[in-house]
């Protein structure tokens, strides 16, 4: 038989196994996403319930059913039990929370170089604080303040300042306007939260005067976005990434 031909072989190798047959789920998940990339499924749109669609597609209630959950995990699905008018399964609004989830374990697991991650933040902080120069509100611009002043607490731990810190990034993200650019800033801003805090920790005292830098810094970009000098703008928050990178993170990460 072939099989056993493919066994005996000494060339074959431990490591060559039959392919396997796609779970059956998977297949009505690429059924799924096929309707929301041709438009047949909008947001908001309800899906057929798992008795019906598994009848449409021939497939197991339990695979539709895992489906669905593998699709909420992803942020693309939203499952409601019940039998009022929210009850069911619809296309998800806001997938913001799941892409920033999928991201933020992304570079976590596959050991990006840190460099690659600065790079990255670089690039897209310097678009959204190009557009938010241009588009920030004044309640935005309120908002950013006064995350500001609670980083000048004398009281503000290390801690605190990160997430301070990351809600500034993330207040200039929003206030840019570009939804997709918006939500890939943050992802990855979120996915250095702890690494952040961890080189905070390590600094010892030399952590103060790079707290005041940091500060500075902000400070320097908040004014940037009040006058709408987006060049400014996006050229503070470069130099405060790679500042910090050069005097704050030399020697804790590797690349």
């Amino acid at each position: 038989m072939a099989g056993s031909e493919i066994d005996d072989d000494p060339h074959a190798g431990g490591s060559w196994r039959p392919v396997a047959r796609a779970r059956t789920y998977e297949l009505v998940i690429e059924r799924v996403e096929e309707q929301i990339v041709t438009g047949q499924l909008k947001v908001g749109d309800r899906l057929p319930a798992e008795r019906d669609l598994a009848q449409m597609l021939g497939v197991s209630r339990g695979a539709v059913r895992e489906a669905f959950r593998a699709l909420e995990a992803q942020g693309a699905l939203r499952m409601s039990v019940g039998t009022g008018p929210d009850a069911g399964t619809t296309v998800a609004a806001t997938p913001s929370s799941a892409l920033n989830r999928l991201l933020r374990l992304h570079v976590a697991l596959a050991n990006f170089p840190i460099q690659h991650v600065v790079d990255a933040r670089v690039m897209l902080e310097r678009e959204s604080a190009r557009h938010a120069a241009e588009r920030a509100t004044p309640a935005d611009l309120e908002e950013m303040r006064e995350l500001l002043e609670a980083m000048d607490d004398p009281d503000c731990d290390r801690e605190r300042f990160n997430e301070l810190d990351t809600d500034f990034h993330v207040a200039i993200a929003e206030a840019g306007g570009n939804r997709l650019v918006a939500d890939m800033t943050i992802a990855i801003r979120e996915s250095m939260r702890r690494p952040l805090l961890n080189a905070f920790r390590d600094l010892g005292d030399a952590w103060y005067p790079i707290a005041d830098g940091l500060r500075n810094d902000h400070r320097s970009i908040h004014q940037a976005l009040e006058a709408g000098d987006g060049a400014a703008a996006q050229d503070h928050v470069e130099k405060h990434i790679r500042g910090f990178y050069r005097d704050g993170w030399g020697g804790y990460f590797s690349s």
